[in-house]
C-alpha cells in the first residue's frame, strides 16, 4: 500500500501489533489453564483480553480502512482490559507461571498501545 494513503504509519503500529499478538497468545494460554484451576475471574478477563487484543490488532491490518476514532477507540479498550487483566494475574504470578506470562504480555500491549495512541494523536 503506498504510504501516505491510509493515514496510518504502519511503521509506528508494528510494536502494538506485535504486543496485541503476543497478548492475545499469552492470556489464550492463561485463560485455558485457569480453566482447570477454579479461577473463573481471571480465565474471563483473560478470555476477554484475548478477544479485544486480536480484533485491535486485526483492525491495525486493515490500513485500508484505517479509522482514526474507531482505532483510538480499541486501542484504549487494550488499555483497560490490559490494565484490569495484568492486575489479575499479577495476584496469582507468584504462584502460577501462565498467570506471570500473561502479566508482563498484557502490560507490554498497554505501553504499546499508549505509545501507538501518542503517536497518531
Amino acid at each position: 500500500m503506498p504510504a501516505g494513503t491510509t493515514g496510518m504509519d504502519m511503521v509506528s503500529m508494528q510494536p502494538c501489533i506485535e504486543a496485541c499478538s503476543a497478548a492475545a497468545m499469552a492470556a489464550t494460554m492463561c485463560a485455558d489453564a485457569d480453566a482447570g484451576e477454579s479461577m473463573a475471574r481471571c480465565a474471563s478477563l483473560c478470555a476477554s483480553t484475548a478477544d479485544v487484543a486480536t480484533t485491535t490488532m486485526r483492525m491495525m491490518l486493515r490500513p485500508a480502512g484505517y479509522d482514526a476514532s474507531a482505532m483510538s477507540s480499541m486501542m484504549a479498550a487494550c488499555v483497560a482490559v490490559g490494565e484490569a487483566c495484568a492486575a489479575e494475574c499479577e495476584q496469582h504470578a507468584s504462584m502460577s507461571e501462565h498467570c506471570r506470562i500473561c502479566a508482563q504480555a498484557c502490560r507490554a500491549m498497554v505501553d504499546a498501545c499508549r505509545s501507538a495512541m501518542s503517536s497518531t494523536a
